[in-house]
């Protein structure tokens, strides 16, 4: 099969998908609170950008064999990337009630971990170079991946809606127990939710900086 940016699986068993729901619904649910934007631990709530609920998941979690297994795969079949591990060694349990949404935004792009500082700035070459050696940006996120939870007869609207290097718009399957994968430079957005409740586990899973 060609190289595709979007990637999705929807063979996850209907009793798996109980169990991951009735486990975060336990675990979980009580740890929600407000989403934040612009990660790297500075994050702050935008109700403009996201507005919506999450909390994490550690990747020693059981959950966190299923969602590699997903990640290996796909890379496998399609992108053949240099993959390490998932970003934070942790996933984000995320819930969007009725008006609630993020916007147009992309997971990883050159800027976001790898912004060297102008020589004014800095003074002389050698630490102008280590800019492009610093330890936070050693890796990059690389692929990313949604997994839905919800029956898509149980809410309106929050649709995964993607936008591929080549322009051409996706909305992603709303099956439960689909698994979306992707380049993390993609654009993509969850639409807002009109009705009922959705309930994912997304994450990004990360490698050495793009040669």
């Amino acid at each position: 099969m060609a190289f595709q940016s979007i990637w999705y699986f929807t063979d996850l068993p209907a009793k798996i998908v109980d169990t991951i729901e009735d486990d975060l619904k336990v675990k979980f649910d009580p740890h929600l609170e407000l989403s934040k934007v612009g990660g790297g631990g500075g994050g702050v709530v935008d109700t403009g950008i996201r507005n919506a609920r999450n909390t994490w998941v550690p990747t020693d979690h059981w959950l966190g064999g299923y969602v590699w297994h997903y990640v290996q795969r796909a890379n496998r079949e399609n992108f053949l990337y240099d993959l390490d591990n998932i970003d934070g060694e942790s996933m984000q349990y995320t819930v969007y009630g009725k008006g609630e949404y993020y916007g147009w935004h992309t997971d990883s792009d050159l800027a976001s971990h790898y912004k060297p500082m102008s020589s004014g700035n800095r003074g002389t070459g050698e630490q102008i170079a280590s800019d492009f050696i610093n330890t936070s940006c050693e890796k990059v996120r690389k692929l990313s991946f949604s997994l839905l939870l919800s029956d898509p007869e149980e809410y309106r609207g929050g649709n995964l809606e993607l936008i591929d290097e080549t322009g051409k718009y996706y909305v992603a399957p709303r099956q439960r127990g689909t698994i979306i994968l992707f380049d993390s430079r993609t654009k993509h957005r969850v639409s807002k939710v009109s009705k009922g409740i959705r309930k994912s586990i997304v994450g990004w899973t990360v490698g050495p900086r793009w040669k």
